[in-house]
């Protein structure tokens, strides 16, 4: 059935099962491919094989021309885990400056109110494509971020670290979406079209065959997924190992004789493809709805930050001239030479600044 977010509010043993489906290809064919993906077509098909009383929620990642798109990970966790603000507060819903998918779409909503995930794919230079991992980076918060973005005024690092070695810190790093469930669905053609006898590209020149050894190339496609596996496993996530699935297909053929058309006559193929489904579905049956953790991505309302946006103004004005806040790890950083970051202009990169002294 359609989902309705309402039911978010009600009791597990008062409201439906529900999933969110993913398709991860950056295909769309309203964009410079003119195609759809085949995780698409397997997404919807998905969709249509699973309980129709349940609560059937899906989305395309793939890009659409002016369509937002994720935003990467500022990588707050490597400052301090409590400047990782659950649900993410580097990016917000209709922002103009940046735009974000993640928020645009309600993403950690949707996947808060989901008992289970099932997330398909296709294998794109030995892993994931970069739409899936930029949604997994931006879900490191589910993994013991910060719920009460106030006790660091929002995102303020100082404050951030302090927090970081407090008791109470301990009470608040929770693996906030723990105890759902996830299937991955990958598939890939192995390139076999594009290679020699030898198993090497067929583009490479002969002069530079001798780089790498064939024989030494990575043979377990599955475990191309196994960056977003393991994030979710540690992040309480279960995933159970017949869930994780590599289908070839495509093998032999050259690209354009490799679409979703193709797929749908594959019959091999729609067979394991539909038996994985049936698995997700006895697995989430079986295992029962889930309960919402304690801080829940569902309902949340962002708090005013005006002021404290202000305050950190002023300390990246602080930092452009070279006065980093006293104690701060800038600061240090400075003392010790390291960043070597000081300028009115940090929008230009390094190497345009490098470049520019060399004319």
């Amino acid at each position: 059935m359609t989902p309705n977010d309402d039911n978010g509010r009600l009791p597990p043993n008062e409201r439906p099962f529900r999933v969110l489906i993913i398709s991860g290809s950056d295909r769309r064919q309203y964009n410079c491919p003119g195609v759809d993906s085949k995780s698409r077509m397997l997404m919807l098909r998905m969709a249509e094989k699973l309980p129709q009383e349940w609560e059937i929620d899906y989305e395309d990642l793939g890009n659409v021309f002016a369509r937002a798109r994720i935003q990467s990970c500022n990588a707050c966790a490597s400052t301090a885990m409590s400047l990782c603000v659950w649900p993410c507060n580097c990016y917000e819903k209709d922002n103009k400056d940046e735009p974000d998918l993640m928020w645009d779409l309600d993403l950690y909503a949707r996947l808060d109110l989901a008992d289970a995930w099932a997330i398909i794919g296709p294998v794109n230079w030995y892993g994931p494509t970069s739409n899936l991992k930029l949604m997994f980076d931006r879900l490191v918060c589910m993994n013991g971020g910060n719920p009460r973005e106030e006790l660091i005024e929002h995102k303020n690092p100082e404050l951030a670290m302090q927090l970081e070695h407090a008791p109470e810190w301990k009470e608040l790093a929770l693996n906030h979406l723990e105890g759902r469930s996830a299937g991955f669905f990958c598939y890939g053609d192995d390139a076999t079209e594009e290679r020699d006898a030898s198993g090497r590209p067929r583009y490479i020149s002969a002069a530079h065959a001798h780089y790498f050894n064939p024989d030494d190339e990575p043979k377990d496609q599955r475990e191309t997924y196994a960056p977003l596996v393991w994030q979710s496993r540690f992040s309480g996530i279960e995933v159970p190992d017949d869930l994780w699935h590599y289908q070839s297909f495509g093998s032999g053929r050259i690209y354009s004789d490799t679409q979703a058309e193709h797929m749908a006559q594959d019959a091999a193929f729609l067979a394991e493809f539909d038996a994985w489904t049936a698995r997700f579905a006895g697995f989430v049956a079986a295992k029962g709805k889930v309960p919402p953790g304690r801080y829940r991505a569902y309902g949340y309302q962002r708090p005013a930050h005006r002021w404290n946006e202000v305050k950190l103004w002023w300390r990246d004005i602080s930092m452009r001239t070279g006065h980093a806040p006293q104690g701060s790890s800038p600061r240090v950083q400075e003392e010790f030479g390291l960043n070597k970051d000081v300028t009115m202009s940090p929008q230009k990169s390094d190497g345009e600044r490098l470049r520019g002294k060399a004319r």
